[in-house]
């Protein structure tokens, strides 16, 4: 059984505002089918929530480890 979120809701639980779930993770770390759907082929977005918080605690490090500085 899924999970589905607003934006509103999904922003709370991941602490970040509605306005960059939307303009800077929608199709850059969240896609369409994966991560959310457009019920009815709506405007309206639901999040799947298990699949964001499967992803996000799998997430791979090497990408982390491209932006640490060096000594």
């Amino acid at each position: 059984m899924n999970t589905y979120l607003s934006t509103e809701q999904l922003s709370e639980r991941i602490h970040y505002t509605p306005r960059t779930i939307r303009n800077e993770l929608l199709d850059s770390c969240l896609f369409e089918g994966r991560h959310y759907i457009r019920p009815f082929n709506r405007r309206k977005i639901l999040f799947i929530w298990e699949n964001i918080e499967t992803d996000m605690l799998n997430q791979d490090d090497s990408l982390a480890l491209a932006y640490t500085e060096e000594a």
